[in-house]
């Protein structure tokens, strides 16, 4: 496992793209996190980081985007809504990143076992005090407000503390690669 600090969103964003150095076709990467740490930015940081140019917002309602990019499709899936493994297999998205694409799930933690090989990725803001920021970000806010915050990287934006598990064979190949690209921010 390795442990990263991120300072900023835009430290998140640039985890994100590091991580997307290493990335190639038919990659999973699953977010996971409470409402308001970093996911969606993160997707962000990674679309930018092939090339997307087109905003990237999480996808809650239609439950998966499409972005055409340089070398990769990113395909963008958002799990918040599904209730059941079923929902899930019904989307088939082992199936749709197979086509030159890099599938990032947001929500997938609980069925990440479905993806096969895959990187965790798991976003956690860190303590307001031991941070000495806040971020705005309450336990009661509705999920359109928090994807507000990741959107923006306003001053005051408290740090966030992200992890990433390699799971498979396929990632376990590219570790060393991969601890490299993320050595900036490794704890």
């Amino acid at each position: 496992m390795i442990t990263l600090h991120a300072t900023s969103l835009a430290d998140t964003r640039a985890i994100a793209a590091a991580v997307a150095s290493v990335a190639r076709s038919g990659d999973v990467i699953v977010l996971a996190g409470e409402m308001g740490s970093g996911k969606t930015a993160f997707a962000q940081g990674f679309g930018a980081a092939l090339g997307v140019d087109e905003p990237i917002t999480s996808p809650t309602f239609n439950l998966v985007h499409s972005h055409s990019a340089g070398r990769l499709t990113l395909l963008h899936a958002d799990l918040y809504r599904l209730s059941s493994q079923h929902e899930v297999a019904d989307l088939a998205l082992a199936e749709l990143v197979e086509a030159d694409g890099v599938l990032l799930v947001e929500w997938g933690d609980v069925v990440a076992s479905m993806f096969g090989d895959h990187l965790l990725v798991r976003l956690e803001q860190v303590d307001d005090d031991a941070a000495g920021e806040t971020d705005g970000v309450t336990g009661t806010e509705s999920r359109t407000e928090s994807d507000a915050d990741a959107d923006s990287d306003a001053p005051g934006t408290a740090g966030r503390c992200i992890t990433v598990a390699m799971a498979g064979r396929t990632w376990a190949a590219r570790g060393d690669r991969l601890r490299a690209a993320l050595e900036a921010w490794a704890c």
